[in-house]
């Protein structure tokens, strides 16, 4: 079986792709699977390094090389037809793309749109109101498989392997998860250690640790605590240490650090809290029933990233930032709740802190939910509660796949 994706972002390599590969690979093991990560202002542009390590037999292909394949160039090692290529993030004219240079039977995950329903021979959707948002789009009933949340197989997998140095550091502690993006490296790092040092203060008995993801590097940890972000988050400067393999980010003056690791799902299923921002990140705590809170700062909204042209016109002199950051506070506006567990029940399950956030306002949050007890447990069991049916998508979409 030959396949190829196209995936854009960390978000979408890690939540779906990876799970449905383990999937793939254990249904099919000559499978031959090529990924293009196709050209996305969310993206870090690790993610093919970080798939060719976790998959040595993967073909992936950076933004760049996508663009020269599919403008009719050719790049080494690309496969010359498929039996499927499978929308897996990014823009549909992507998959559109591949299709008419590889041939096969093209499918989707989630999204679609009425000019492609002849396209695509399948369209798994993730829940029924996503197939409700499907049959919306004009595809064809018959074209609609419900199979579940990708992302949930990927949390439980990661989360259930072993990791002792890891559990050590997590083991009933606070967990940060900052994000991945370049804006979210360069301001969140620092905002959030000095989150952990207030949190510090008020007790400092309590574990804390920075869940950090696999496409960030050393190097920019170092350069974000040592410019410490944008004046407006509040953030701490400070630096990284690496001893006997393993990573602390330090204060500035090096009287408090606290443990970094790249495995932040297997330290949330030993932490007793976490704080993170809106993202898949959200969805897979819950799956775990890992208590957390999710924050929404707003005190730099030029900095956030806005998905099309839009995200440019902040270079333009004098009036783009003020433009920009009256986009970002509308285009927040549209939002009723931030984290998605919160969308899906429709309710504020996870607390969300959004506004002009302080450093001592959030960790004073933290404290309060940390020794509640009956929230924590409460939180757990309702969180587990949302994606429990989600179980073994991956599984189910593979199957599908390889039929």
């Amino acid at each position: 079986m030959k396949i190829a994706f196209t995936v854009n972002g960390p978000g979408e390599y890690a939540g779906w792709l990876r799970p449905l590969l383990f999937a793939l690979y254990a249904r099919v093991p000559a499978l031959d699977a090529s990924v293009f990560f196709v050209p996305d202002d969310f993206a870090t542009g690790r993610e093919p390094e970080v798939a060719r390590a976790e998959f040595p037999r993967l073909r992936a292909f950076t933004s760049r090389e996508y663009v020269r394949f599919a403008l009719g160039g050719t790049i080494a090692g690309a496969p010359e037809s498929v039996d499927r290529v499978q929308y897996l993030g990014g823009d549909l004219m992507h998959v559109a793309r591949l299709h008419a240079r590889l041939g096969g039977e093209a499918t989707s995950y989630k999204f679609s749109r009425a000019r492609y329903r002849k396209r695509f021979a399948r369209v798994f959707a993730v829940d029924e109101p996503n197939r409700a948002q499907l049959l919306g789009w004009k595809t064809p009933p018959d074209r609609i498989q419900v199979v579940g949340n990708l992302a949930i197989d990927g949390a439980l997998r990661e989360a259930q392997t072993p990791n002792e140095p890891v559990e050590r550091f997590a083991a009933d502690a606070v967990l940060i998860m900052p994000g991945s993006r370049k804006a979210e490296i360069a301001n969140l790092v620092p905002f959030y250690l000095q989150v952990a040092l207030r949190l510090r203060r008020l007790e400092p008995s309590i574990p804390i640790l920075f869940g950090i993801s696999p496409f960030t590097t050393v190097e920019e940890l170092a350069r974000a605590l040592q410019r410490g972000g944008t004046p407006l988050a509040y953030g701490a400067r400070g630096s990284v240490a690496v001893r006997d393999g393993a990573i602390f980010i330090a204060s500035q003056d090096g009287s408090q650090e606290f443990p970094a690791v790249y495995h932040a799902l297997r330290a949330a299923a030993s932490a007793r809290l976490v704080v993170t921002i809106p993202g898949t990140k959200t969805i897979e705590l819950a799956a775990l029933g890992v208590p957390t809170i999710v924050t929404v700062p707003f005190n730099a909204p030029e900095a956030a990233v806005i998905t099309g042209p839009l995200q440019y016109v902040e270079r333009i002199p004098l009036v783009g930032i003020p433009i920009k950051r009256e986009l970002a506070l509308r285009f927040s506006r549209r939002f009723k709740y931030f984290a998605q567990p919160n969308v899906d029940v429709d309710r504020e399950l996870v607390p969300e802190l959004w506004g002009t956030l302080t450093p001592g306002f959030v960790a004073q949050k933290l404290f309060e939910r940390y020794a509640d007890d009956a929230w924590r447990q409460r939180s757990s069991v309702e969180l587990r509660a949302i994606y429990g049916a989600h179980v073994g998508a991956s599984q189910r979409m593979a199957d599908a796949l390889a039929a």
